[in-house]
């Protein structure tokens, strides 16, 4: 019985994609691939167009729905149809592959396919990938973290207090989520202008984006795809 593998398609680049994750897709039946269910109804993916960009051919990907919002249930329920599904061509001696965008294994909601998966004990690999994070920092060519220095990743979910408690200890500070701080990073940004900001949207693709204007940042409203990195300053 072949594995099912996870494949990490990076931040969006094409070729951030790794040699491995290309071959596996190339020689994939069937590669699962996600799609965000706008309000209107619409799928939206760049995880397929992505592929497409990698002359994988249409009739290998099916892409499933996930809904833009909080209700974790609808979530669950097409994650348990992509498990079935998955089994069902694995059985049949199939090679399957399903797609995450970043890395698989970091922040990445199709970990719950993978645990049901490992925990029924069938055999799974995974690819590992490019993470935003680091993709935006050799965007503009920053160091990201050196020598004894401390970095810590948070999903979204902080408060300005920390931030600062963090910053103090010299620790940078790499924020994903962005959407779910807004107004934390604001209140951040006001009060410590000294901090080094780092803002980075839609990275790997063409509509990537880079400011580190703090007058522009206080009052941007982050969109989904976004993250910043906070030095506490260039020298530190």
């Amino acid at each position: 019985m072949k594995d099912i593998q996870f494949v990490s398609l990076g931040p969006g680049e094409p070729e951030l994609v790794t040699i491995k994750g290309l071959r596996t897709l190339q020689n994939a039946d069937c590669i699962f691939c996600p799609a965000t269910i706008g309000k209107d109804g619409k799928h939206r993916s760049r995880a397929k167009a992505l592929l497409l960009d990698l002359g994988i051919s249409p009739e290998q990907i099916r892409t499933f729905g996930l809904p833009m919002n909080k209700d974790r249930d609808q979530a669950l329920e097409a994650y348990d149809q992509i498990y079935e599904s998955a089994l069902v061509f694995q059985q049949q001696d199939k090679q399957v592959a399903i797609v995450a965008e970043g890395d698989s294994g970091f922040y990445s909601s199709i970990h719950y396919i993978y645990d049901r998966l490992r925990n029924s004990e069938k055999p799974v690999s995974c690819i590992p990938g490019v993470p935003a994070f680091i993709a935006a920092g050799a965007m503009i060519g920053l160091h990201i973290a050196s020598q004894e220095e401390r970095m810590i990743v948070i999903p979204g979910i902080v408060t300005c207090t920390e931030l600062e408690d963090y910053l103090k200890q010299k620790t940078v500070v790499v924020l994903m989520k962005l959407s779910l701080c807004t107004d934390e990073v604001h209140a951040c940004i006001d009060k410590h202008p000294e901090y080094k900001f780092h803002y980075f949207e839609n990275v790997g693709t063409e509509n990537e984006y880079y400011s580190q204007d703090t007058h522009e940042l206080q009052t941007k409203s982050f969109p989904y795809f976004s993250l910043m990195i906070i030095r506490y300053s260039e020298e530190s």
